[in-house]
């Protein structure tokens, strides 16, 4: 980014999990733009209940970074605008304490380093992600290019077969949807 290109109006957030899914994200923070595929060092990629509850939205793990040396977390950069900083903020639980703001320093494929948000969720017992979230997830790491050897660890992932609604799915599948009848 040019110097100054940062004037205050816009964010960097590192997405590693759902959000991966450009559908997933507009959702609710329609501004975020792709700026960069990027990979985060010395983390790895875990799936946990925050406090034991299972997610209400995904019915089953979500998505978090724990520091692990000698590991890595491929991801997306999103550019977004500050008027979204707080539905984001939102969508991953930060009032409710789930998830805490944290920076990271991401390298690009291009070599720079660049100074991101991305969540970390606090105090959670390690479990399997639902079907769907797992699916989300891969589908956003196959939609943005992200390194085939990081896709196949995520088409890897064990879930808890979770079978049930999840309406949020839903809400995604109808706006991929949508966008191929704009696009058509």
């Amino acid at each position: 980014m040019e110097p100054g290109g940062e004037s205050g109006c816009c964010f960097l957030y590192y997405a590693y999990g759902s959000n991966l899914l450009r559908e997933r994200l507009l959702l609710r923070n329609p501004s975020a733009t792709l700026c960069a595929l990027a990979r985060l060092q010395d983390f790895k990629l875990e799936f946990g209940h925050h406090q034991g509850r299972t997610s209400s939205v995904w019915h089953g793990g979500t998505a978090t970074i724990a520091q692990s040396p000698g590991d890595e977390v491929w991801g997306i950069v999103w550019k977004m605008n500050t008027c979204n900083l707080s539905s984001l903020d939102k969508q991953e639980g930060v009032e409710d304490g789930i998830y805490v703001p944290i920076e990271v320093n991401v390298h690009t494929q291009a070599g720079q380093v660049l100074t991101c948000r991305s969540y970390q969720m606090r105090d959670y017992v390690s479990g399997p992600p639902s079907p769907q979230y797992k699916k989300v997830i891969c589908m956003g790491a196959k939609q943005n290019g992200l390194p085939s050897d990081y896709q196949e660890k995520l088409e890897a992932i064990e879930t808890n077969n979770y079978a049930g609604p999840v309406p949020i799915m839903e809400e995604i599948e109808a706006s991929i949807k949508a966008e191929k009848i704009n696009s058509a």
